[in-house]
């Protein structure tokens, strides 16, 4: 991948590397160069799990305590009363059918579907398809609901979906380069904690193999993984 003039400038401020504790790796980041845009700042964790089990995947979702900046399109598969109130939460689409036939002629203008758990047998033929871009609902993910108007809102305050990928890591937004330097460092340590704690039983060695901070167009910083040397 040819890299950029900024990307190539932001190398030569830190030693990659190195490993910063959480507090020095987004002081090194808020001084990096940053893009003509409000970029977004991700973590990625790669984490000591084997995702061929299923005892051993995680996916669920979470809400930061400060948001993550994302605005969440959100496409709400209901009728009668549902859909009304799918409406007055905020959701951005609304109706039925005509949504998964637009689905299925190959249309994707939303990050997230909501539904309610008697329409789930609607989405039979869309299965494989919105299974290969992560985007059927589930009611594990909170996105199949019979509150489907308490949902819609939650999802638009800023709680949003996990889910390891096939090496075991986790791709995680936790806000905008906007945001203060101490809500993203709380944003990051809420959800390392959190990770601590659904730990699956079966992982066996370690847990945090490797953490790492970036912004939407910066190079990378290393994160101690583990917590006791954060000093």
């Amino acid at each position: 991948m040819k890299q950029s003039k900024l990307f190539k400038a932001n190398l030569k401020k830190y030693k990659t590397e190195n490993y910063y504790s959480p507090s020095e790796a987004f002081s090194v980041l808020n001084s990096l160069e940053t893009a003509k845009f409000d970029e977004s700042v991700e973590v990625h964790f790669s984490l000591g799990i084997d995702p061929r089990h299923a005892d051993q995947q995680l996916r669920g979702t979470y809400s930061f305590p400060h948001g993550n900046g994302k605005s969440k399109v959100i496409l709400a598969i209901a009728e009668g009363s549902n859909a009304t109130a799918a409406e007055e939460a905020g959701a951005d689409f609304v109706g039925v059918d005509e949504y998964l036939e637009k689905i299925q002629k190959g249309w994707y203008d939303f990050d997230i579907i909501i539904t309610t758990p008697e329409m789930m047998k609607k989405f039979g033929r869309l299965g494989k398809q919105l299974g290969s871009k992560g985007l059927m609902p589930n009611p594990k993910a909170g996105t199949v609901t019979k509150d489907i108007g308490a949902a819609i809102k939650e999802f638009k305050s800023g709680k949003f979906e996990y889910r390891n990928d096939k090496n075991g890591i986790l791709h995680v937004v936790i806000g905008k380069k906007s945001f203060e330097q101490e809500k993203l460092f709380d944003n990051f340590n809420a959800f390392y904690d959190f990770l601590l704690k659904i730990k699956p039983t079966k992982a066996k060695g370690t847990y945090f193999k490797s953490i790492s901070l970036c912004s939407t167009q910066s190079p990378s910083i290393l994160i101690e993984p583990m917590k006791v040397k954060w000093k």
